[in-house]
């Protein structure tokens, strides 16, 4: 599996973007249920959608929760890559056997019911994958693997929490450093050795997915960064927010970098085969 995909075909680039001239590529992206001003939201966060902009060079396309009423295939042929963000809400605990207590919360098992076959049916289908902090937990549970709660109360483990802070940059500060494994997929991108990343979380990958191999740990052990193995297109999930600061954080930008390239690669193939068909 590629983490940096080549574009074939036009080099030209579209002005002040330095994004190759085609046609711009489709990102799924997972939203959250949200109950407020007396409505039901399916939503995500402005920084996920700018950093498809911004970042990827691509067009984001929010994909409401609804479960088994989506038809993921008809999606998957239309769009030319898939991001699942960050929340805070969890994974239910009964999609991996884990504690369903309050504790483990809050939940939004809409989102997983959506989630959770979207990306099974996207690596299946070769389509780029971008999995951010709960997205990387959705990855491991949607192929088999576990997460361990509550990580800062175990012995010996670092407190990967944000800070309690009301300032947004304070709380998504780049603080923490983590070692990209050499040979990885993102040793290709960001280079194998150390590299400082935002990482704010409670939970983490347990039981790693036999599908998944380990792409980054930090210094406590805890897997920061997954990729698919045997993936026919870019397929990795990293538990930090690259999107925070891919306008100015050069790792930031090169992880949506790579995952642009994947979808207009994807992009490029898909107009390929429609002009081939007619």
């Amino acid at each position: 599996m590629r983490c940096k995909a080549p574009i074939s075909g036009e080099t030209d680039f579209q002005a002040g973007t330095g994004f190759p001239m085609m046609t711009q590529p489709l990102i799924a992206v997972s939203t959250d249920v949200r109950q407020f001003e007396n409505y039901t939201w399916h939503a995500t966060p402005q920084q996920y959608l700018e950093a498809v902009v911004a970042g990827a060079g691509a067009l984001p396309v929010m994909v409401p929760s609804f479960g088994e009423r989506l038809d993921l295939d008809a999606l998957l042929s239309a769009v030319d890559g898939v991001m699942l963000t960050g929340s805070k809400t969890n994974v239910h605990p009964a999609l991996y056997g884990g504690d369903s207590g309050e504790a483990n919360g809050p939940y939004d098992e809409a989102r997983d019911s959506t989630t959770l076959p979207l990306i099974r049916k996207a690596i299946e289908r070769g389509v780029p994958l971008l999995a951010i902090c709960r997205g990387i937990q959705e990855l491991n549970v949607a192929l088999g693997g576990t997460l361990a709660s509550e990580i800062h109360e175990r012995e010996g483990m670092l407190d990967h929490r944000a800070p309690v802070s009301d300032d947004q940059d304070e709380r998504f500060a780049i603080r923490q450093k983590v070692t990209i494994k050499p040979g990885s997929c993102l040793a290709g991108v960001l280079g194998a050795g150390d590299i400082a990343v935002n990482s704010v979380h409670r939970q983490a990958a347990g039981r790693l997915a036999p599908k998944l191999q380990i792409e980054a740990v930090a210094e406590d052990g805890t897997v920061e960064a997954v990729s698919v193995k045997d993936a026919r297109a870019f397929a990795v999930g990293v538990q930090w927010h690259p999107e925070y600061w891919v306008k100015s954080d050069s790792v930031s930008q090169k992880v949506f970098r790579a995952f642009g390239d994947a979808a207009r690669q994807h992009a490029a193939a898909r107009l390929a085969a429609r002009a081939a068909a007619e």
